[in-house]
């Protein structure tokens, strides 16, 4: 029974606010945009052109039937979050709830989606911003421009811009939790004009002839869709990373997940929809990279593909930016719990911040998007977070059953109802993705279950607490 042990919530809690730790100086506007700035990135610049050849121009509502599974998740999210403002997100919550070994597998999973998503988002960012420096006239060398591999036929040594954002990006998140979401609030602030102003110009282009046939996969392709444009909701769970320097997390932490995540669903929708109301969809194949400019170039509205370009940088970049940001405190649970080295959780003096974890989640992920080609990672980090919001569902039933006396700043509606629609929501999403993402699933969680028996179990401070 020693590998469902479980940690004390009222400890938890009362830990959370002992002088010493991070700084608590996010409010509910930081964490509105901090949520904005991880999900609107490369799911409207790019994968919106995925998707729309999988579902056509029913491609609405696999954003829609994606933005309910996030929903459902997202309220029990926000019980948690405001119950338990903790940094470590659903890693946290399954300790308390579910034990010691259910956490530590859905933390090292986290480590893996997090990561892999900054790098692969990383490369993307790499693509778009030497695109806006050839309009310049400034061309990177060859070898430097992408991993070895990347390109047919092309010899290349390594992706140096994707290196270099994410070394910058590091730097940034040392410094201060502050100083990053006042530059997140920025960037925040012009990619969504950059949006607003696409739905602006492209709806006068809107041919509704385009909408028909609405969903010439039927059913399957809008499921499809929805599996593989799930990977733009990701980042709402990353605000729930920011707890501990949170000012007033009982209030401020809903706010923060529904609100971002409500926001972006209408843009998401609205987006689509004018996109394919102005490209036929099968038009988007070969361009699946870039289909919002792809849309305008086709209406003749040329002039705004740089702006496009700028948004697209700028959204990836925030997106990096929270998702790093969301890794970094993970592993500072994890490690303030025993179950990673110690050094990964010390804080600095000065910065407040967990230097070492943030500057060593920086370099590794930043090579790994400068040395290894990263073409398809949506669905092995889609896969991840879905199953995290599985658990986070069933600890909200679990937790309500054990402590029906715990204070709870906000309450998820409908337990055991909309828990339990959440868990169907997400398992049917899982379906529909590939037999070789479950396999890199799979290979993935029996790594964790070596390193967990080899090296965390032993040293967890539970397990010294009772040793002792």
């Amino acid at each position: 029974m020693s590998l469902f042990r479980t940690k004390n919530l009222d400890n938890m809690v009362a830990a959370s606010r002992t002088p010493g730790g991070l700084k608590k100086v996010l409010g509910p506007t930081d964490l509105i945009l901090m949520g904005i700035g991880a999900i609107v990135g490369t799911g409207i610049f790019v994968l919106t052109g995925t998707g729309a050849l999988t579902a056509g121009p029913a491609l609405t509502l696999s954003f829609i039937v994606a933005a309910i599974a996030c929903g459902f998740a997202a309220m029990c999210y926000a019980e948690f979050a405001s119950t338990v403002p903790i940094a470590g997100s659903i890693y946290t919550y399954s300790y308390a709830v579910l034990g010691e070994l259910v956490a530590w597998m859905i933390g090292w999973d986290l480590l893996l989606e997090y990561g892999l998503a900054t790098s692969a988002v990383s490369v993307g960012w790499s693509g778009y911003f030497q695109s806006l420096l050839k309009g310049f006239g400034i061309v990177i060398p060859q070898a430097l421009s992408a991993a070895p591999g990347a390109l047919p036929n092309v010899h290349t040594i390594m992706n140096l811009p994707a290196l270099c954002i994410m070394l910058v990006l590091t730097a940034m998140l040392s410094w201060g939790v502050r100083e990053s979401a006042r530059v997140n609030n920025v960037m925040v602030a012009i990619k969504i004009t950059v949006v607003l102003l696409f739905i602006f110009v492209g709806v006068k282009h809107v041919t509704p002839a385009n909408w028909h046939p609405f969903a010439p996969f039927g059913a399957s392709g809008v499921m499809s869709a929805a599996a593989v444009v799930f990977f733009a909701f990701i980042g709402f769970d990353a605000v729930t990373s920011a707890a501990e320097e949170v000012k007033r997390p009982e209030r401020d932490l809903p706010i923060g997940i529904i609100g971002s995540l409500t926001i972006c669903t209408i843009l998401y929708v609205i987006v689509s929809a004018i996109m394919t109301g102005i490209v036929p969809f099968r038009l988007f194949e070969g361009s699946i990279d870039h289909p919002v400019s792809l849309a305008l170039q086709y209406a003749g509205e040329n002039w705004f593909s740089g702006w496009i370009d700028l948004g697209a940088i700028l959204g990836m970049t925030t997106v990096i930016l929270v998702m790093a940001y969301g890794q970094t405190r993970i592993i500072f649970a994890m490690s303030r719990d025993g179950l990673l080295p110690p050094k990964l959780s010390t804080v600095h003096p000065k910065f407040g911040t967990p230097f070492f974890a943030t500057w060593m989640v920086g370099i590794v992920f930043g090579l790994i998007a400068a040395f290894v080609p990263l073409n398809v990672l949506a669905e092995l980090v889609n896969i991840g977070t879905l199953a995290a919001f599985c658990l986070v569902s069933i600890a909200v039933i679990v937790l309500r059953k054990k402590r029906p006396d715990l204070k709870r700043a906000f309450r998820c509606p409908g337990v055991p109802v909309v828990p339990a629609i959440a868990v169907v929501f997400c398992l049917a999403l899982m379906c529909f993705l590939s037999a070789i993402t479950w396999m890199a699933f799979g290979i993935w969680l029996v790594l964790g279950l070596i390193v967990y028996f080899g090296y965390a179990r032993a040293r967890s401070a539970l397990n010294v607490a009772a040793q002792s």
